[in-house]
């Protein structure tokens, strides 16, 4: 008699990568996989629904959406095997293209025609083709900057614009909400004076609290004088300061001059914009421009600081 290898969600989870109630909304939403059920009700999951999740792993990874990996694997377009022998995962940089684009585009679209269904519906599915650290620098920002790009191209109005906008933004807090909330405010990060653009702080406060971090989110316009304040009241280690455009960098020069202040404080530039002056005494750190890539180093830097 042939036995079966079985696994339960949890062993499922752990073999693939992916979260339980990220597997659990797949099977509901696409029945991309059946798990057989025991007589009590547990899930388990054979190598083939092993397989095919890693196969969907993989396409999200590289910028398919959910529904789309979903309805290419049911349909027989994607060798699961090939694609997950020897623990590997290839997918043509062109259809992983076009799978972001569509998605962005669907976004876009939506925003442009103020139908809030329909742009929630975007962000949906946004959200669920990966984990935060696989969509934020690749799907979630770009989808936010395609709104400006729109606004300027005159299609979409200033209204529509902030609407989309602050979709995202209750995404992104519920996400920073849902991280578990260290004892402590290791780091604290927010916007210089006057500035307002802040979804890409609050994704970096979103992946610095995914790490385990300690972070207290200040928003945006956060003056000079209570960013010295806060980082005094808190001890936090270090503090992140926004910089998304060029009249962003004076301010946030100017935040990071004062917070030299606080001894032992550690000061960083986050952001598009952000850089540091050449000339002069060495500056704050200077992070990556990729949300996940800038969250790894604070996170890394705090470690050592408490080591």
């Amino acid at each position: 008699m042939v036995r079966h290898t079985v696994y339960t969600i949890k062993q499922a989870s752990a073999r693939t990568g992916l979260g339980a109630p990220l597997i659990r909304a797949w099977e509901r939403r696409y029945g991309v996989v059946r798990p057989i059920r025991t007589p009590a009700g547990y899930r388990l999951y054979d190598e083939e629904a092993i397989r095919i999740l890693l196969a969907m792993r993989g396409l999200l990874d590289t910028g398919w959406t959910a529904s789309e990996a979903a309805r290419a694997i049911g349909a027989g377009e994607i060798a699961v095997d090939a694609m997950t022998q020897a623990g590997s995962v290839e997918v043509q940089p062109a259809a992983a293209a076009a799978n972001r684009n569509r998605l962005i585009d669907r976004f876009v679209s939506a925003a442009e025609a103020t139908s809030a269904p329909d742009t929630e519906a975007a962000i949906d599915e946004i959200l669920a083709a990966g984990s935060f650290e696989a969509i934020v620098d690749d799907l979630l920002l770009p989808a936010a900057a395609a709104l400006g790009t729109s606004w300027a191209a005159g299609r979409m109005s200033v209204a529509a614009e902030h609407a989309a906008s602050a979709a995202i933004a209750r995404r992104l807090a519920a996400a920073f909400q849902a991280g578990a909330i260290p004892s402590r405010t290791a780091v604290v990060v927010g916007l210089p004076p006057g500035s307002r653009h802040e979804l890409g702080a609050m994704a970096f406060a979103v992946a610095l609290r995914r790490h385990g971090v300690g972070v207290l989110y200040l928003g945006p316009d956060v003056p000079v004088d209570a960013w010295v304040d806060i980082v005094q009241r808190t001890g936090a280690r270090a503090a992140v300061i926004g910089v998304v455009t060029a009249t962003d960098r004076e301010p946030a020069m100017a935040v990071a001059e004062a917070l030299n202040v606080v001894a032992g404080t550690i000061v960083a530039l986050g952001g598009a914009s952000a850089s540091t002056p050449t000339d002069g005494p060495a500056g704050p750190i200077v992070l990556p421009s990729r949300v996940v890539e800038a969250a790894t180093v604070i996170a890394d830097v705090v470690r050592r600081r408490r080591a």
